[in-house]
């Protein structure tokens, strides 16, 4: 799931834009390798205001380029002025720091940046080897960047320039208030510092007062906007048939890369096995798996070796995959900021993308709700029911296959501690290929006859 290089016109064109915003040769350079066409509306407004050296609030949804928006002043700097440590972005959650990481080296590849993560579920030894060879960024969770402050000998903050919270408010959610105060603590208070959130809570705005100092404002949608290149379609169907008809959707946009949203650790599980044993290559991501595991599916999809991504909200947010062609909500999100951040996954910088929202009975009133919110009024996604419920056999018994593979996992998860915790479906992988055989058809298109 690459990025298409751009073509040499497209190159140029992109050079030129960054290189306007006050952006050096060199960056503008890296930025037209990553596909960047032009600057996002983010970049366009933060951007002169961080190379001026000050602070700045920049409220974006998902999808925005915020992190282009504060690497690519930070980069500049530190390539006028190298020096190790020299900033420090905090994330809410591990995957979105994994992802700013590699994004800042990318980016930093041709000056020769060196970025650290600091997470949890990761050996803090290994961290603390990595801090000992000076990165010039650390990336982070405020849990895992205080335990480092109190536990690595020799670790400090001290010489700090910059200080980036991205995603604020689902910091201040995830009750990180007190790590994020020992964090400003220990930092030099002579320091640049740049605020991102989707939302402008209260809580957000007393951590603006307490840690940026006469801070630029910078806003580029408000609360529940999608972008004009997502094309947003649902399907009103009867919550009994409600797995068939994802099995259609997916038949009938083969070929695409796909994140299902979920409202259920079960429920992810359960779908992602389905669709394996449908022949589908799904893989799941939610809370309940061991951090190796939930970084190992995200690789599998990101690489491209799995091209659906069964997903809770969780996952909605701060994941950074390019080139997600559809978004299906499976659950209809139980409020429109949800389905904001999980449409937000598709149709970024610039690409056009597509979702489509699986309405049951039950959910009308909720999917109302959201089209009044965003003032979008949803296409009707065609299906035949006759069509659909030619697939009904099949599904039924991929349903029956992946309930037995989950009672399978859940007790030999009790015999083993916590297998379940980690399971992500891939020890029945094996099982679902059998199953498929059995059946003498496998494949995507194998109910297409």
């Amino acid at each position: 799931m690459t990025v298409s290089p751009l073509t040499e016109h497209e190159k140029q064109e992109a050079i030129t834009s960054f290189s306007a915003l006050g952006v050096c040769t060199q960056l503008a350079e890296a930025a037209a390798a990553l596909g960047w066409k032009k600057p996002s509306s983010i970049q366009e407004q933060a951007i002169p205001h961080l190379l001026q050296g000050k602070d700045v609030i920049g409220l974006a949804q998902t999808g925005s380029g915020k992190t282009g928006a504060f690497s690519l002043p930070i980069l500049q700097e530190l390539l006028d002025k190298p020096q190790p440590l020299f900033a420090l972005i905090l994330s809410p959650t591990r995957e979105l720091a994994i992802q700013i990481a590699e994004q800042v080296e990318a980016l930093g590849s041709g000056i020769g940046v060196r970025a650290v993560v600091l997470v949890g579920g990761i050996d803090m030894m290994a961290q603390a080897i990595a801090l000992g060879r000076r990165p010039h960024i650390i990336v982070g969770t405020p849990g895992r960047v205080v335990d480092h402050l109190s536990n690595t000998k020799g670790f400090s903050l001290k010489g700090l320039k910059h200080l980036v919270l991205d995603e604020a408010d689902k910091l201040l959610d995830m009750d990180f208030e007190q790590e994020i105060d020992q964090i400003l603590k220990v930092v030099p208070r002579d320091r640049r510092t740049q605020l991102f959130s989707a939302t402008m809570t209260n809580k957000v705005q007393k951590l603006q007062r307490a840690c940026l100092v006469k801070p630029v404002k910078v806003e580029v949608a408000s609360k529940y906007s999608t972008v004009d290149t997502l094309r947003q379609q649902y399907l009103f169907v009867p919550a009994k048939y409600k797995d068939c008809y994802l099995a259609f959707i997916l038949n009938e946009l083969s070929g695409s890369t796909s994140m299902i949203f979920t409202r259920t650790c079960d429920n992810t599980r359960r779908i992602a096995l389905m669709l394996r044993n449908l022949g589908f290559g799904g893989v799941p991501i939610h809370g309940q798996m061991s951090q190796p595991k939930r970084l190992g599916a995200l690789n599998k999809f990101k690489s491209g070796e799995r091209n659906i991504l069964v997903a809770t909200d969780v996952a909605s947010r701060g994941l950074d995959i390019p080139s997600v062609d559809v978004v299906i909500n499976y659950d209809v999100p139980q409020n429109s900021k949800d389905y904001v951040h999980r449409v937000g996954r598709t149709a970024r910088a610039g690409r056009s993308g597509r979702s489509v929202t699986i309405v049951t009975q039950y959910d009308v009133e909720q999917f109302q709700k959201i089209e009044h919110l965003t003032e979008v009024k949803m296409e009707l996604f065609k299906a035949e029911r006759e069509e659909v419920l030619i697939l009904l056999e099949r599904v039924n018994e991929a349903q029956r296959l992946a309930t037995m593979q989950m009672k399978e996992s859940d007790y030999g998860g009790h015999a083993a501690g916590r297998k379940r915790r980690s399971s992500d479906g891939d020890q029945n992988e094996a099982a679902s290929s059998k199953m498929m055989k059995v059946g003498g058809r496998s494949g995507r298109h194998a109910n297409r006859k």
